[in-house]
Order: C-alpha cells, then structure tokens, then sequence
C-alpha cells in the first residue's frame, strides 16, 4: 500500500463504518422506534412522529465539515451556517404560502428569492461567515419540505381527490404515499437537528481518523 493509499485508507473506514451506523440508526429512530403509536405493525414500518431524523441530510453537513477545513473552526463555521440557513428558511415557508397559496409556485419562488440575496448579504459581517454553507442547509429544509408534502402550501392529505373518488381517500402528499407527511415547522427543525448530527459525525470522523493515521517515521 503506498504511501498516499495509508494517509486516505484510515479516513476512508471510519467514514464506511460511521456510515453505516449512521444509516442503520436514523432509519430505525424514524420507521420503528420513534412512531405514532400502534402503526409499526410485523412486516411494516411504523408512521414516523413529527421529530425523526432524516438520513441523507445528516451527510450533506458532514461534506460541509470536510470542505471547511475538516477541524474545530470547520465545526463552528458549519454550524453557524447550518442555523442561518435553516432560520431563513423557517422564515421563508409562511411567508411563501401566505403570499401565494396551492397551486401558485411565485410566492415560494419570490420568497426563496429573497432570503438567497439576504443570506449572500450577510458576508459583509465578516469572514466568520461561511455561505458555501448556508446554501445547502437552506436547501436542505425545502427539500424535506417539499418530500413530506409541502404542508402549509399544500392541502391536506384528507382534503385531496388524487384518485376521483371523493376527497378524504389520500392518505397526504408526502413520501411513502403520505407516510411521512410533517408539519413545516417540524421540518425545519428535523432537518437542523439532523444536519447538527452529521456534523458531529464529521467531527467524530476527522478525530478518530488522524488517531489511525500512521505517522510519519522520524529521519
């Protein structure tokens, strides 16, 4: 194994291995463990409450962490990111669908607009803010909003005629066929709380690895 091979192997596995407990504990806190009481049947997965963690969202902050410097400063300046990106987007969802309610998209887009420009703004305070970093995490919250059924904006599940039966036959608009269809506010704090998760997992990942690392032999 050369040289460069032994520097990358120890990161490489311990990212691999806290992956994929990552993975198999988010998944299992949201379908099976953490559930509306009486739904997580044999054979089935359970409805989740409105808090569950949400697994893809966890790596995009630990990416963040990596490519701010993989250290102690990279942790605080993606956590700061990670709240200013998910406030504006709290901020965003109310005032979208106020403006313009099902089935108009321009009051969601003019919003977005906005908190973009406002966030970019913010880097006149100084070089302690990270926007690289408060881009995905506003994107972060939206995405989940719009997998779970865009709540606020969009009618409920119940109020829905998806098949020309008669309203009260959807089970909601979110994934899983309406499984996981969550209240905006809860979506924004699931998706801060799990980006917060994986960037403790950056910061886990970084230290265990520089203590597998090889050092370099004394000349």
């Amino acid at each position: 194994m050369g040289a460069r091979a032994k520097a990358i192997f120890p990161l490489a596995l311990v990212i691999g291995v806290l992956s994929y407990l990552w993975t198999e504990f988010s998944l299992n806190f949201t379908f099976h463990w953490v559930t509306v009481s009486g739904t997580d049947l044999p054979g089935a997965v359970g409805v989740p409450q409105n808090f569950h963690l949400i697994l893809p969202t966890a790596f995009i902050a630990w990416g963040l962490f990596f490519a701010a410097g993989g250290d102690n400063a990279a942790f605080g300046k993606i956590f700061l990111a990670s709240l200013f990106g998910t406030v504006a987007a709290l901020v965003t969802i109310p005032l979208a669908y106020k403006s313009a309610a099902f089935p108009e998209f321009w009051g969601i887009a003019l919003w977005v607009g906005v908190f973009a420009f406002i966030l970019v703004m913010i880097l006149i305070a100084g070089d302690w803010y990270y926007v690289a970093g408060t881009f995905p995490a506003f994107a972060a919250v939206f995405l989940w909003w719009v997998a779970t059924g865009m709540d606020g904006w969009a009618p409920a599940g119940a109020d829905v005629d998806l098949d020309g039966a008669g309203a009260g036959t959807a089970t909601g608009l979110g994934a899983f066929g309406g499984l996981v269809s969550t209240p905006w506010a809860w979506v924004w704090f699931d998706t801060f709380v799990t980006l917060i998760c994986g960037l403790v997992l950056g910061l886990i990942s970084g230290k265990l690895a520089a203590l597998l690392t090889p050092k370099p032999k004394e000349a």
